[in-house]
Order: structure tokens, then C-alpha cells, then sequence
């Protein structure tokens, strides 16, 4: 559940800065780089740029410089312990997420909880999904995902009514996203094919 960082204004412990290399608009919070709303790569920059702008350390004597020296970089224990692992995927089993992977893992859920919801919800059950898509959308971590996600539920309510209400729902609001990304749009008729049931060909059974 990402989007773009432009679209929310800013409060007192939120704000966003641009990358003057890459123009890239980096949220921040609390004064420091939003890890969970920004990816990876931009992220890891940010925290070197800051690394290098720190002043250095009093040097340790040589003995314990040695002993630094000799302890394995993060790649080599990659290596070492998992000798089949890509750097890439230690980090995104062992790291925590940025704005992509909760993103994707985010829409996993939401789409997956409408695949099952009931057709015919009883009363408590829409109450209790209602209860829910508000209570998430005011702990979501990426704090200008969230106020975008809390925008579009003032603008359209979630649909509780049903499970194609309710997943037709969650796809718009996935589209929004995809919108702001440049992303391709959703075909809002093929939720349960992905969500659900898998496609007609069978590759997913």
C-alpha cells in the first residue's frame, strides 16, 4: 500500500525532503528518513549520506582495529551462513520492511481477507469489518499511505455488504495507488481469479 509522498500535507512530526542527486521526495518522521514509507535503496543512500556527514570516532588501539578488521562484512556472513542466498533476499527475509515490501504483503492481506468474507455477512460481521478497515487505517506504519488510505474512505466507505462488494471496493482503492505509481490498473472483475480461486488454467493448483 504505497503512494506518493506529495499527497499528504505534512504535520508537526511528518514532512518530506528531495534528494538533490536524484530528486527523489524521501518521507521523513521525526526529523529522520521514514524507513517503512520509503524504499530499500533510497533509504540505504540516505543513511550513508548521513554516515559520512558524522564525524569519525577516536580511533581505537591497533589490537582492537585488528580484531574489527577481521570480523565478516554483512555479504561474507551472507555467504557464510547462507551460501545460497542472494544479498538481496537476506534482506528481505532478515530486514526490516521498507514501503515496497509492507506494501505488497499489505494488499496480500486486504485483498485475501475480501476473498473470504462472507456473501452474506450478518450484521456483526460487517460491523466487525468496518471496525477493522478503520482501526488499520489509523495504525498503518507509512504515514502518508495512511492518510491517503483514511482520504479515500471518507470518500467512498468501505463496502461491507458482501465479498464482491467488498473486493471490488479494495480493488479501487488498489488502483489509486497503482494510479499515483504509474502502475498498470487492476481488472476489478478478476479479483477471485487472483485472490481466491487462481486462474482458469489451472497453474496455481
Amino acid at each position: 500500500m504505497t503512494a506518493t509522498a506529495e499527497a499528504t500535507v505534512p504535520n508537526e512530526s511528518t514532512s518530506v525532503m528531495v534528494d538533490p542527486e536524484t530528486g527523489i521526495t524521501v518521507p521523513m518522521k521525526d526529523g529522520k528518513p521514514c524507513r517503512v514509507c520509503t524504499d530499500f535503496k533510497t533509504w540505504s543512500k540516505i543513511e550513508k549520506q548521513k554516515n559520512k556527514q558524522t564525524p569519525e570516532k577516536t580511533t581505537k588501539p591497533a589490537a582492537a582495529t585488528t580484531e574489527n578488521t577481521s570480523k565478516p562484512s554483512t555479504a561474507d556472513k551472507v555467504t557464510n551462513d547462507s551460501p545460497k542466498m542472494s544479498e538481496e533476499e537476506w534482506r528481505r527475509k532478515n530486514c526490516p520492511a521498507d514501503v515496497e515490501t509492507l506494501g505488497n504483503a499489505t494488499w496480500t492481506l486486504l485483498h485475501t481477507m475480501a476473498a473470504y468474507y462472507p456473501d452474506r455477512p450478518a450484521p456483526s460481521q460487517m460491523e466487525s469489518m468496518k471496525t477493522f478497515i478503520s482501526s488499520f487505517s489509523e495504525h498503518y506504519p507509512c504515514w502518508y499511505c495512511k492518510d491517503d488510505f483514511k482520504k479515500a474512505i471518507d470518500k467512498e466507505p468501505a463496502q461491507v455488504g458482501s465479498r464482491k462488494k467488498l473486493s471490488e471496493w479494495l480493488c479501487r482503492r488498489h488502483n489509486e495507488v497503482n494510479a499515483k505509481l504509474g502502475k498498470e490498473q487492476f481488472d476489478c472483475t478478476k479479483v477471485f481469479e487472483r485472490w481466491l480461486n487462481g486462474p482458469p488454467d489451472g497453474r496455481c493448483d
